[in-house]
């Protein structure tokens, strides 16, 4: 076992963060475009994201707001679990 790997948390797409579990974003997968707006909504790099409900369309806390988005454009979004729920 790597050393420092007891230290690395979970990372998974944001479509498979349990509900009431938090994550901070590690990484956005896919074009540009769908990058650049996750990111104006709140969804960049570091941000804290808690996943309130959902399986088709999630319903998440980011940056004091919630937002809705749907399941494509949730597996973009790669988390590292900080928080479960």
């Amino acid at each position: 076992m790597d050393p420092s790997s007891r230290f690395q948390r979970p990372r998974m797409s944001l479509t498979d963060l349990p509900a009431g579990a938090a994550g901070r974003v590690c990484a956005l997968q896919g074009e540009a475009e769908v990058c650049q707006r996750l990111r104006e909504m709140g969804f960049c790099e570091s941000a804290v994201v808690q996943k309130i409900s959902g399986q088709s369309t999630l319903l998440c806390q980011v940056c004091g707001m919630r937002v809705a988005l749907g399941h494509g454009v949730a597996q973009h979004i790669t988390v590292e679990v900080i928080r479960g729920a």
